[in-house]
């Protein structure tokens, strides 16, 4: 999701995957299906990748990826884009999972689904499927096929063929709210005096937004040529496994200089099995030391968070 304001952007990145009972071995395609309620809602918020729930398929965990308002190069048309994304914790260095997989839109009346069939290889260098499922925004709100019905949209993924095979089915449910007074975003502001007494990780102090509590994280990345910048949710027994809060989250490293902030914007589903989102690379820690950006004055440092919860899914 990108902002104007920004100098680049790192991959963001998920927690843990969620574990599910493998069905039997003799079924060996796995359909994961991500229903979108109100699904002009997330059309008004323009522009961007929205995540599903992390779920496990064929012994791995993944994730699905939509732009409901996504372009081709040298074509104004808005197309509505999906693609599959292999979660963090099924990332393993020298590990490549080799999948073929289709990606649905399916049709709720006629069964005229629109399908993608597509090979890719994931690892740790692409973890997210390079083609889309794409179809015109107007021809998915055309009446025939019914993609989308009574305000709700149904994408899918069905596995073919996955290195190591385990099926199983999940499904997921996201209903996006509209923006009113009571999800709107809240503000953090955490102000480090001395960005070189940080621990590793830093974590800010506890904020509250929606009823939860929430930390910024960060740290020098595994290259030790980064700050990681990440936002977390404060582990809590009252919300169901089953469960997650769709949040609209910006964190950004404030300039003190010029005011032209480096920013990561998402849409990220936060769950007792993934209560970590951001970037692992946010930032190359030569250009956040660089006085000439404005990023660390001195010792200080200054990061903000700006988070709302927008919607809220199940998983059945």
């Amino acid at each position: 999701m990108g902002n104007s304001s920004s100098r680049g952007r790192s991959k963001l990145g998920q927690g843990h995957g969620s574990k599910v009972a493998p069905s039997s071995p003799a079924a060996e395609q796995t359909i994961f299906k991500w229903s979108i309620d109100g699904f002009s809602s997330l059309l008004d918020k323009g522009a961007g990748w929205t995540y599903s729930r992390v779920f496990e398929a064929m012994a791995h965990n993944w994730c699905l990826k939509l732009n409901p308002r996504d372009k081709k190069s040298g074509d104004d048309k808005e197309y509505v884009s999906l693609r599959l994304e292999l979660a963090n914790s099924s990332v393993k260095p020298d590990t490549v999972v080799n999948a073929s997989f289709k990606l649905l839109i399916y049709d709720q009346s006629f069964g005229k689904h629109s399908e993608h069939e597509v090979s890719h290889s994931f690892q740790t260098a692409s973890t997210s499927s390079g083609i889309s499922c794409m179809i015109s925004l107007r021809k998915l709100k055309k009446q025939s096929p019914k993609f989308l019905l009574s305000n709700c949209c149904v994408f899918g993924v069905e596995f073919l063929k996955v290195t190591t095979s385990k099926a199983n089915t999940t499904s997921e449910t996201l209903f996006v709210q509209k923006v009113s007074i009571f999800n709107e975003a809240k503000t953090y502001t955490w102000d480090i005096d001395d960005f070189f007494a940080l621990k590793n990780p830093g974590y800010s102090p506890e904020f509250e937004v929606g009823g939860y509590k929430w930390n910024i994280i960060m740290y020098p990345s595994c290259d030790g040529n980064h700050l990681s910048l990440y936002l977390k949710l404060k582990k809590t027994n009252d919300q169901p496994k089953d469960t997650a809060n769709l949040v609209e989250l910006t964190l950004y490293i404030k300039d003190q200089e010029t005011d032209k902030h480096r920013k990561g914007t998402g849409r990220c589903q936060f769950a007792k099995n993934s209560r970590t989102w951001g970037w692992s690379k946010f930032i190359s820690l030569e250009d956040f030391k660089d006085s000439a950006n404005g990023y660390l004055v001195k010792t200080k440092c200054c990061v903000v968070a700006e988070v709302a919860i927008v919607g809220s899914s199940k998983m059945e």
